[in-house]
């Protein structure tokens, strides 16, 4: 049984949804909110272990990220990537000076035997980060893309090739042996969380790979309490990554709707902005409650905003 104090449950993808994780993180405080970030795109490069959505989330909450950019590090230096470039290295993915460091320290933690959220809560201690953020799971989860080239892992199709295949589906290697982590995943078969948050992340590739591990979607669908997924989609475009280009490729309405049947059955409520409120009805006929609200963040103040009044509309007191 939940209290007006119990915790909320944020789940995350990459840029967009670090930029809501890191607007809750500034309006509650951290025994208030827990972070799950996917790793269903994490992979090796260079010998070392990299983990883009859980370091987009991380970055976010540090302050430390590049807004201009919308990835990385601010602030970052290059001499490392021009000096692999001219050494004829692998250089398709972009590794800044300061976001090597992250990577380098986290992969040498792995190795002394340290689990992935050991690591991250490790990392997240020494960036000065107070709320909790988790991986996904402990065990290796890896997206596949389905495309007209035939399957890539999710890097290749992403970064490599820019996205530009045809997506035709997609697959979780590992996904159905890989364990919840038991730091989120028991208070939420326990219905203790005040509310669950589906921030504003990609529903394919960045929120697919958290709701399929052991029974995370079917105890989502069954929570007495409010869960909300923001919709990535505003205006029929994705605000960042390539979520439009899949509902299109997909054959499924590239639209905030196209998004809300996507997690019917998973949510209580969906989030739409205030552009897309003509869709509203239509959405709401998806047994789902509409919240329209303005969505996008340009800034850190947008994202607290969107944060408060998200809040307050689900949980109906001040955050």
């Amino acid at each position: 049984m939940t209290t007006s104090k119990a915790p909320v449950l944020a789940l995350s993808g990459g840029v967009g949804g670090a930029k809501l994780a890191a607007g809750l993180a500034s309006v509650l405080p951290p025994e208030r909110l827990q972070i799950v970030a996917n790793t269903g795109d994490d992979f090796e490069h260079l010998g070392l272990y990299i983990a883009p959505d859980l370091d987009s989330v991380m970055y976010a909450l540090a302050g430390i990220n590049d807004r201009a950019r919308g990835w990385g590090v601010a602030n970052e230096s290059w001499n490392f990537l021009e000096t692999l470039t001219r050494l004829n290295g692998a250089n398709w993915f972009q590794l800044g000076d300061r976001d090597l460091a992250v990577h380098v320290q986290r992969s040498e933690l792995l190795r002394q035997g340290l689990s992935l959220s050991e690591t991250s809560q490790n990392l997240c201690e020494a960036l000065g980060i107070k709320h909790s953020l988790f991986p996904m799971s402990n065990d290796r989860v890896c997206t596949m893309v389905d495309t007209e080239q035939g399957e890539l892992e999710f890097q290749e199709y992403f970064v490599a090739r820019q996205c530009e295949p045809k997506v035709h589906g997609f697959r979780f290697e590992g996904q159905a042996s890989a364990t919840p982590l038991p730091a989120y995943y028991s208070s939420l078969t326990a219905n203790t969380y005040q509310a669950v948050i589906v921030c504003p992340s990609n529903p394919f590739v960045s929120v697919d790979p958290i709701l399929g591990l052991a029974n995370v979607r079917q105890v989502l669908g069954s929570l007495q309490v409010p869960v909300a997924a923001v919709s990535p989609i505003v205006g029929g475009k994705a605000l960042k990554g390539p979520a439009a280009k899949m509902l299109q490729e997909l054959n499924m309405p590239c639209d905030a709707l196209g998004v809300a049947r996507y997690y019917q059955g998973v949510i209580s409520h969906f989030v739409i902005d205030e552009q897309d409120a003509g869709l509203a009805g239509e959405i709401e006929s998806l047994g789902m409650q509409v919240l329209c609200m303005p969505t996008i963040m340009r800034s850190v103040s947008d994202q607290s905003q969107l944060a408060s009044t998200l809040l307050h509309a689900l949980t109906r007191e001040p955050a």
